[in-house]
């Protein structure tokens, strides 16, 4: 069965690939699909579904029974920074520009990591998060955060959102890792004594955010 995937991410499709081998999964560009949705959602939710919807107008074009559509909208979620970068993550640019640069370009991934770590420290020095008793992982915790959408039809579909906590290290010197993508070397998992970046892609899979989501869309995949 052939799904299609909203996104242009590579790294995306690889991970939720390997967790759907049974499925054919394809973005956009491997349908010649130009795809590229104005992403306004102040939520994942609301940008995953911006994406599915996006998708089906041109998938429907191309198959002849009704396509099915996977969509996701994730990011990292700081306590001390009330849980942003959020759903502006990808174009997170430091404090100066928490929901991206005016003129829409992005700084690259190391210095967004780099402004995270010290924007986190920062704050955490202000005394923030103010709540820090109900966060698990202490006053640097925080968690990715990932809003899956199964679109049937527009007028039919299925929401999984799910998270993976965490920390965010100290120093951009203790980043390690090669694994995964993002912001991955910077997030510690206190139960592996790893850093996201450091764990295999199946330790990944089994306890990510985007593993869970993807394996809760299979479960009603399996059952429609």
């Amino acid at each position: 069965m052939k799904i299609y995937l909203a996104t242009g991410n590579l790294n995306k499709k690889r991970e939720i690939s390997q967790v759907l081998p049974e499925f054919e999964v394809v973005i956009p560009k491997d349908m010649g699909i130009d795809f590229d949705p104005e992403e306004t959602g102040t939520d994942f939710y609301q940008n995953s579904m911006i994406k599915a919807q996006a998708l089906w107008q041109e998938a429907i074009k191309l198959e002849k029974e009704p396509p099915l559509i996977m969509a996701d909208d994730s990011g990292i979620c700081v306590d001390a920074l009330d849980g942003a970068p959020g759903v502006w993550s990808a174009r997170y640019a430091g404090p100066d520009f928490m929901k991206g640069r005016p003129d829409g370009s992005k700084i690259s991934q190391d210095e967004q990591n780099r402004f995270l770590i010290e924007q986190t420290t920062a704050a955490t020095q202000n005394g923030a998060p103010k709540n820090g008793f109900l966060y698990q992982n202490g006053p640097r915790s925080c968690h990715y955060a990932c809003s899956m959408v199964l679109l049937v039809n527009p007028s039919r579909f299925f929401i999984a959102q799910e998270t993976m906590e965490g920390t965010v290290i100290d120093r951009i010197e203790n980043a390690r890792g090669t694994g995964g993508f993002g912001y991955d070397p910077i997030i510690f998992l206190p139960q592996f004594q790893k850093t996201v970046a450091e764990l295999s892609a199946d330790q990944k899979n089994a306890i990510s955010h985007r593993g869970k989501a993807t394996r809760a869309i299979l479960k009603i995949i399996q059952n429609l």
